[in-house]
Order: C-alpha cells, then structure tokens, then sequence
C-alpha cells in the first residue's frame, strides 16, 4: 500500500496545501487506526497500515516545514529538548503512559513519532554530529531499513530458544542484546549483498 499508492499521490499533489492536508488527516487517523480499527487484534494494532501512516505522515511534514522555514537556534534547542523528553519518557516510562491511557487512545506511537521529528529537525537544522561514542547506533540507523525488514527472523529464533530454555528472567537482557546485535549484523549483510548493489544498479 505505502509503495505503490503514497508516492505517486505526494506527487500528483506536489508540496502544498492538498498534500499537507492529506497528511494531516493522516495524524489524526492513526491512533483510530491502532484502537477503533484494528477492533482488539494485536496484529492490526502494530502492523496495520493507518497505524503507522501517522508517523510516516509527521516525518513527511518535518521535511516540508524544513524546506521551507529557518528556525532559531534557541527553537531549535527547545524542539530537542522537548523531543527528547517525550521520548525518554515514552520509552523509559511506558508503564506510567500505560497507566495513563495513551495506549488504550493509540496516541502513545503518535507521541514517540512528534518526539522523534523534533529530535531530527533539531539535529538537520543546526547540522548536529553525534560524538564517537554513538558511532554504533549511527552504523545501526544506516542499516536501519534492512534490519526492519529482516529482525523478525532473529527475534523469532532467539525467542525460541529462550523459552526452551525456561525463559529465565535474568537472560532477558542478554536476550534483548543478541537480538539488536545479531538483527544488526544480519541487516548489513542484507545491505551489502542486496540493497547497495540494487541502489548501483
């Protein structure tokens, strides 16, 4: 659905009003999207495609507000901030946001995706470079397309395994590790042996 119908309505739309008023509707249908729509299933709720049509849509007017307006640095450090916050506290503090009903509305995936676009606009505005230590997630966010199209194959295997061996609680960590490092290297073979060699072609 994404590919084959959303491009080619942003282009016939071009970047004005018609399309910012497609992705606004967007926004706002995706929360309905994960609660109304995908009526209980938990499938529907993570995978459906309204459901995650607001974020992709929130990204896409990050771009067009970008290409278009300058903002202060003093905005831009406020939008990082902010950004920031609103996703420590969706990641770090899901329980608290739970609680507080933003998964039983479907706006807690909105929320990471309004922090997320602010973190991005912050860091493209001002030219940020992340210090060496991130080099990691850096290399991670490259491959970061492989390795959602691939990681299901390494969380379903290593699940697997984890429960034959008892799901021991103290293994959850490494558990988490295995999967982002192995989903990780499994992305960037995908990248090197079939993506970079389609984008040469």
């Amino acid at each position: 659905m994404f590919y084959v119908f959303f491009p080619p309505i942003c282009r016939l739309l071009g970047r004005g009003k018609l399309l910012v008023a497609l992705l606004l509707v967007f926004v706002v249908l995706g929360p309905f999207g994960r609660t109304v729509f995908a009526r209980g299933n938990e499938i529907w709720q993570e995978c459906s495609y309204l459901g995650g049509m607001d974020a992709i849509a929130l990204g896409c007017l990050t771009a067009i507000v970008l290409s278009r307006t300058r903002f202060p640095p003093s905005v831009l450090r406020m939008a990082g901030a902010f950004g920031t916050a609103l996703l420590i506290f969706s990641l770090c503090f899901s329980i608290r946001a739970d609680a507080w009903g933003l998964g039983r509305s479907g706006v807690d995936m909105t929320i990471v995706a309004i922090g997320t676009c602010m973190v991005i606009a912050a860091a493209a505005d001002t030219r940020w470079r992340s210090p060496r230590v991130m080099l990691p997630l850096q290399l991670l966010g490259r491959r970061s397309y492989e390795v959602y199209l691939t990681h299901m194959f390494v969380v379903f295997a290593l699940f697997r395994l984890f429960v034959a061996a008892g799901s021991p609680l103290p293994g959850v960590p490494i558990l988490f590790l295995m999967v982002v490092l192995i989903a990780g290297l499994l992305g960037d073979w995908v990248a090197r042996l079939y993506s970079e060699p389609m984008n040469r072609g």
